[in-house]
């Protein structure tokens, strides 16, 4: 089953409401953001990360912001977070850099949101090229994902 199906099946077992849209290979987050018709700040961010006791957690973070790891070590009380391999982060999720998302995850993780992240927003969709179109509160609530302040600008 491909990445995309994966995440189609799962949005439908969670009831999330999906919009697809193709955005066409892009170099980066403001290109993807531009082929969308999209701020960068309405892309959210996927970004595997490894745990001390060896166990994974998704953080989703806003296009315009970058991970606080103090923050995100605070909130999780440990001394050290690390981000895995691109090969270690296909292992735990079972998608590959760029189409990673918690919908559709081999492995259900434990899901962390930027408080600052509301509304319609993109997310990957499980394939390099599609976007998915959900509403954040709806996304949350579907995996209940801890919702903190673990961001900060770029």
């Amino acid at each position: 089953m491909s990445g995309h199906d994966r995440f189609v099946d799962d949005a439908a077992a969670r009831g999330l409401k999906v919009e697809y849209a193709d955005r066409g290979r892009a170099k980066s987050l403001e290109e993807a953001a531009a082929n969308l018709g999209i701020e960068p700040r309405e892309i959210v961010k996927t970004l595997v990360v490894r745990h001390p006791d060896g166990s994974f957690l998704f953080a989703l973070i806003p296009g315009d912001r970058q991970i606080s790891w103090p923050k995100l070590r605070q909130l999780l009380g440990v001394n050290r977070l690390s981000m895995p391999s691109a090969d270690v982060a296909l292992e735990a999720t079972g998608y590959e850099r760029g189409t990673i998302t918690p919908v559709g995850s081999t492995t259900a993780w434990p899901v962390f949101a930027d408080g600052t992240i509301a509304g319609r927003i993109s997310m990957g969709a499980g394939e390099h090229g599609l976007s998915a179109f959900v509403d954040a509160s709806e996304l949350f609530r579907s995996l209940d994902a801890t919702v903190a302040d673990i961001s900060e600008p770029l």
